[in-house]
C-alpha cells in the first residue's frame, strides 16, 4: 500500500483526515507530519508512524518524510507568508521520492482573485507543477463551519452581522466534506494532475444565511452593510491583528484582518460564486448544505443568546 505523509497532522483537518484514514484500515501506511508530536499520542497508538517536522526547519522535513510516496500538503496558516514554507516541503518531497503531492488550495486561484488567500495557492500550485511530480488540486470554498459554527454565535449574541460583501453570493462548504474529497483522491486512482473546486450544493448571500440562522436559532439577526475600511475597524475592536500571527485565534477566528477584508471583497466582486458537484463525483454523495450545519449545530447557536 502506498505511504502516504500528512503535513500539519495535528491541525484539525489533518486529525479529521487521518482519523479516516484509519477507519479505512490505512493507519500503517500514514507518517504523520508535524511539529507538536505529543499531540498525536493516541494515533501513534493507533498504528499510525508520527515523526517531528517543521516547515520553518527544512531538515526536519528531509528526514520526516522519508519512506513516502504521495503527500498531503495541508496549507499552512500563515495567509499571505507561507508560500517559503510550501516550497521546503515540495522541495523535500521531491528530493525524498515522494511521487504525488495532493495539496488543499482555494477556489479560483488561477485568476485575478483580489482576496489574499489566493495569492499564496496560486504560487503553491505553481511550485508543485514545476516540481515533476503529479498533483491533485482541491480547491476548497470558504468553510461553512468557519462562518456558522465559529463566527455564527457571535452574530446571534450581538443580533448583528456586519459585511462588505454587498450581496456577493458563495457555495460554502463542509470542512468535513473537503476532507472526504482528499481521503478519496488519496486511496483512489486517477486523479492524478486533476484541480477539484470543492463546494457546498448551492451559492448563497450573507442575507440568506443570516435569515437562516435567525429563523433556527429564534433569535433575529440584522445584517449591517459596510464598506472595507468598516471591516477592518470592526475586527480592529474584536483584537484581530491585521496580518497573521502563529496559533492565534480570537473569538475563535484564526486568520488576520487583511485575509478576512479582502475575502469579502471577492464575495463582493463575483469571484467566490462558484458551484460545483466535486463533492458527490469523489465521495459519492452530495456536498452538505449551509442549512444542515446550521441544524446540527442549533443547540450551540441557540445558546448563544444569554
Amino acid at each position: 500500500m502506498t505511504k502516504i505523509a500528512i503535513t500539519g497532522a495535528s491541525g484539525r483537518y489533518g486529525r479529521t483526515a487521518t482519523d479516516k484514514l484509519i477507519m479505512a484500515g490505512r493507519a500503517e501506511d500514514l507518517l504523520l507530519i508535524t511539529r507538536t508530536p505529543a499531540k498525536l499520542a493516541e494515533r501513534a497508538k493507533a498504528g499510525c508512524e508520527v515523526r517531528y517536522g517543521d516547515f520553518d526547519k527544512p531538515e526536519t522535513l528531509l528526514t520526516s518524510l522519508q519512506g513516502a510516496e504521495a503527500m498531503l500538503l495541508i496549507s499552512g496558516t500563515r495567509v499571505g507568508a507561507r508560500v517559503r514554507q510550501h516550497k521546503e516541503a515540495i522541495d523535500a518531497a521531491a528530493a525524498t521520492g515522494i511521487r504525488h503531492i495532493v495539496y488543499t488550495s482555494f477556489i479560483n486561484v488561477d485568476v485575478a482573485n483580489p482576496a489574499i488567500v489566493t495569492l499564496d495557492h496560486r504560487e503553491t500550485e505553481h511550485l508543485i507543477r514545476s516540481s515533476g511530480m503529479t498533483w491533485t488540486f482541491l480547491r476548497d470554498a470558504h468553510y461553512a463551519d468557519a462562518m456558522i459554527v465559529n463566527a455564527g454565535p457571535g452574530f446571534i449574541a450581538s443580533g448583528v452581522w456586519l459585511t462588505s460583501t454587498r450581496g456577493g453570493r458563495e457555495a460554502m462548504v463542509w470542512r468535513d466534506d473537503c476532507v472526504d474529497c482528499a481521503v478519496a483522491v488519496l486511496t483512489q486512482q486517477g486523479h492524478e494532475n486533476k484541480a477539484y473546486p470543492i463546494t457546498g450544493p448551492k451559492c448563497e448571500s450573507f442575507a440568506e444565511i443570516a435569515a437562516m440562522l435567525s429563523e433556527i436559532s429564534g433569535h433575529p439577526i440584522r445584517l449591517v452593510d459596510t464598506n472595507d475600511e468598516g471591516m477592518y475597524a470592526h475586527f480592529d475592536t474584536l483584537g484581530i491583528p491585521r496580518e497573521p500571527v502563529d496559533d492565534q485565534n480570537v473569538a475563535g477566528i484564526p486568520w488576520n484582518s487583511d485575509d478576512m477584508v479582502s475575502f469579502e471583497r471577492a464575495i463582493r466582486e463575483g469571484w467566490l460564486d462558484i458551484c460545483t458537484d466535486d463533492v458527490e463525483r469523489l465521495t459519492g454523495r452530495k456536498a452538505r448544505s449551509v442549512r444542515q450545519m446550521i441544524e446540527a449545530n442549533a443547540s450551540l447557536l441557540r445558546s448563544a443568546k444569554s
